[in-house]
């Protein structure tokens, strides 16, 4: 096994279903699923921005790609029964808190319904396999604590992106007590797990309303970045971090589901738990010149002040820990995104750099193509 916990020999022929696969997290995911050789159908929307990095990393070359909405159950239903997955991997939702607000009805339906209906269909579909649904750290009764949630901590939040989450988690805690075991023997049909990450950032992030591509963008376009709340704390993480996670907690579903289909936290180290404006001021300092953002005092709907995960759980019980300092994961997204805006030198030459050991056994490399692709996925990024 790796430093990283990922089994590669696992997912080699492995047949995954990936929901999601067009969006930001997705693509690093579908990328690094097909480095380790598993036959990846993905199920999603086409990407939700312009320019996405599915695009700019060709991901569609890497997937059996699916374009269609997960609230669409008898498409959904037969995308599931044409691939017969072993693991399912659900991130399709509506991810951004602000946009919860100007639009409920389109969040709680795609992040509630949208995992009922993937959830019915390996229900009907009646085949065993490995499912993680991913929610976000945002699910939890945010008290402001200065201490990281734990799993056993009580979900309910009063705005809809979070409640949407809250409510996602008690439906994939419903499916798989109602429906994924057989009552008399215990046996595990479909062994189901929800994820929480925390705050994932990387190169070729596009979405609106959040810090990073926000900053970025005004980066590239000179101009001061207005943030919302600047001294909000968040737990910041590179994103091959949770995904790393998600991995290993499938191939362990697939062993041992009785001791592995629960819900999970993959955060940071403590320490990697950071203001908003200390993000803002890192990246700053890192761009140069032409870098800067401001307070936008403007009126903003309501977001959490606090906020930090608690991951021993997934250390003790999976072995799996953060490797990437947050510093580390701050340089690699300024140097994406120098080279997505230094574009006429990457679109005469692939240019490989090679990232120095952060821990022991591990190593990164980056690969920037015709200024638009990003394949950042070695067989193991983690060996």
């Amino acid at each position: 096994m790796s430093a990283g916990g990922v089994t590669p020999a696992f997912w080699k022929g492995r047949r995954v279903f990936l929901t999601g696969h067009t969006g930001f997290k997705g693509s690093w995911l579908s990328l690094w699923l097909n480095a380790l050789g598993a036959e990846v159908t993905g199920y999603a929307l086409d990407p939700p921005t312009d320019p996405s990095l599915f695009e700019q990393a060709e991901v569609s070359g890497a997937v059996k790609s699916i374009c269609a909405d997960i609230r669409d159950f008898p498409r959904r239903k037969s995308a599931v029964a044409g691939c017969r997955p072993d693991v399912v991997i659900h991130m399709a939702a509506q991810s951004v808190v602000r946009r919860g607000y100007e639009d409920p009805v389109e969040t709680y339906s795609s992040n509630v319904l949208g995992t009922v209906h993937l959830l019915e269909a390996l229900r009907q579909l009646g085949k065993p396999c490995a499912a993680v649904i991913v929610t976000s750290d945002k699910c939890y009764e945010n008290r402001e604590w200065a201490w990281g949630f734990r799993e056993s901590e009580s979900s309910g939040v009063p705005e809809p992106y979070s409640n949407s989450k809250a409510f996602t988690e008690l439906v994939t805690s419903a499916f798989r007590d109602s429906y994924f075991r057989t009552e008399d023997s215990g046996q595990v049909t479909v062994a189901v797990a929800s994820v929480r990450a925390g705050n994932v950032i990387g190169g070729g992030d596009w979405t609106q309303d959040q810090l990073i591509p926000d900053l970025m963008r005004a980066f590239l376009a000179g101009r001061p970045c207005p943030i919302r709340n600047p001294h909000a704390t968040r737990p910041w993480q590179f994103v091959l971090e949770p995904l790393s996670g998600y991995l290993v907690l499938a191939e362990r579903l697939s062993k041992d589901a009785s001791q592995f289909a629960s819900a999970w936290n993959f955060g940071p180290a403590e320490a990697d738990a950071k203001p908003v404006s200390w993000i803002a001021n890192e990246l700053v300092r890192l761009w140069g010149s032409g870098a800067s953002w401001k307070a936008d005092a403007g009126p903003h709907p309501r977001e959490a002040h606090y906020l930090k995960l608690d991951a021993s759980r997934a250390r003790a019980c999976l072995d799996w820990r953060p490797l990437i300092p947050l510093n580390q994961a701050l340089d690699w997204v300024v140097e994406w995104y120098g080279a997505y805006q230094a574009g006429d030198d990457r679109r005469r030459r692939t240019r490989t750099h090679q990232l120095k050991p952060l821990a022991p056994g591990y190593r990164a490399t980056w690969y920037f193509e015709n200024a638009r692709s990003t394949i950042c996925v070695p067989r193991n990024p983690f060996s």
